[in-house]
């Protein structure tokens, strides 16, 4: 089984390169908030698998739900922050 999770994970790993690709590329400010949001939810399951490894999972879960609450704030910070600013109106015209 652990073979299995540690399979997964890599597995996983590897697909967060499309979300950072995204991330840093993005044309436009939205593209980038996306990309950030989808490499912070895989991280949060890369972290309960790391939890399973090691098996420690009750660990690892309080600490998968700490940063995936820290990714929401940042985000829904970044996000007010810019249409408070008109950054993102002005780019999708």
């Amino acid at each position: 089984m652990d073979n299995f999770i540690l399979f997964s994970a890599i597995v996983l790993t590897l697909l967060m390169g499309v979300p950072i690709y995204r991330a840093v590329m993005g044309p436009t400010v939205l593209d980038r908030f996306m990309g950030v949001n989808a490499i912070g939810s895989k991280t949060t399951v890369l972290l309960i698998m790391i939890g399973f490894v090691f098996n420690r999972v009750d660990m690892f879960i309080d600490i998968a739900l700490a940063y995936a609450l820290l990714n929401f704030i940042a985000v829904i910070a970044a996000s007010r922050y810019f249409h408070k600013r008109k950054g993102l109106s002005e780019e999708m015209k």
